[in-house]
């Protein structure tokens, strides 16, 4: 017995091994339509109830490459053009900033206070000058390669998205009898009692760190591209995606149009500038405080430090879909960790499971 047992193990990781070498390069995209499935499951679970399950299937691949594919194709397309005309204007406005240029008129017009307001403008250009000089334009190459590189990495990443729609149609298929089959070998490995836990833990993290913080930072991204396009700044796309890039950090949003204002200010459209400090305060930055609280309260509440974390590794490690996939992994990962270190002597007060009514 013992050397059938032996003899069957070997058998058993072979095969494992066998089946890890040929997924092994579609991983990343199993992985997104995973996650893609798990997060709209609901939408299909309402699709479903009205259609046949195949046309409801096809119906969430079609939206999902409307909504994902679409805009990230539409994003390196019009980044990469755009990035050699965003150097260009960097440059153009550092040239200027460094240059000693006089305060508009209208501002020592102003009664009492244009004297101070002028002394003020010309301290400050000093010092964005010897900054922009200093720091800036040293880097500016730098920065238009890292740009780049990453822009690269999200259309190498397109071919494995259309790949994850493909593998993801499968899933909203078969996703009763695929989810069953998970809960069992949990089941098996975790117990009956510990299973139901488990599961609704892993649904609330991925779900927290899709909807909570990737989602507020696509809503993010095209809020600022929308307001960048009506001030009139160039590259508004481009701009646009690195502010949903960027807005997975605490700050986040304000690093792009806080400086797009700036510069609308200073090249005599303080019209717009004004416009553009405005609809970033009250509209991209009021979103953040009032979707992100709304989507978190969805899922768990997950470090900061992480999701910054997973984007930038995802990156490195998948490619384009990895700014989805670093975050939600990682996010898993830390949550189980959190989890196990909690001990079996703490109990979930929520609702375990959330099943589908009956039909």
């Amino acid at each position: 017995m013992t050397t059938e047992r032996i003899i069957l193990g070997l058998v058993l990781a072979g095969i494992a091994y066998g089946c890890g070498i040929i997924l092994w390069p579609f991983l990343s995209a199993i992985l997104w339509a995973a996650i893609l499935a798990f997060t709209t499951w609901p939408i299909y679970r309402r699709m479903r109830r009205h259609v046949r399950p195949v046309l409801a299937a096809l119906a969430m691949m079609a939206l999902s490459a409307l909504f994902i594919l679409v805009p990230m194709t539409v994003l390196t397309s019009a980044g990469i053009n755009d990035i050699p005309g965003t150097i260009s204007e960097i440059d153009t406005l550092i040239l200027h900033v460094t240059s000693a240029n006089p305060p508009p008129e209208w501002m020592n017009r102003i009664p009492m206070a244009g004297p101070h307001l002028v002394n003020a403008w010309h301290h400050f250009s000093h010092d964005v000058g010897a900054f922009a000089t200093e720091v800036l334009r040293p880097y500016a190459g730098q920065i238009a390669h890292v740009t780049l590189t990453v822009l690269l990495r999200l259309a190498s990443g397109l071919a494995e998205l259309v790949m994850a729609l493909f593998v993801a149609f499968f899933l909203w298929l078969n996703g009763d009898t695929l989810g069953n089959t998970i809960a069992a070998l949990i089941d098996r490995i975790a117990g009956p009692q510990t299973t139901p836990r488990l599961i609704n833990i892993i649904g609330r993290t991925v779900r927290g760190t899709v909807y909570g913080i990737l989602g507020t930072a696509l809503i993010q991204g095209v809020l600022t591209g929308i307001g960048l396009m009506l001030a009139g700044v160039p590259s508004p796309v481009l701009l646009a995606g690195i502010t949903a890039f960027v807005a997975v950090f605490p700050i986040g949003a304000p690093l792009v149009w806080v400086p797009a204002a700036i510069w609308l200010g200073m090249t005599h459209h303080v019209g717009h500038g004004l416009f553009l400090a405005t609809y970033g305060v009250l509209i991209i930055s009021g979103a953040d405080h009032i979707i992100r609280p709304a989507f978190i309260a969805r899922g768990a509440q997950l470090p900061y430090l992480l999701t910054v974390l997973g984007v930038l590794g995802g990156i490195v490690t998948f490619g384009g879909v990895g700014i989805f996939l670093g975050p939600v992994l990682l996010a898993v990962g830390y949550t189980l960790t959190s989890e196990f270190a909690a001990g079996p002597h703490h109990r979930e007060r929520k609702p375990l499971y959330l099943s589908e009514p009956p039909k």
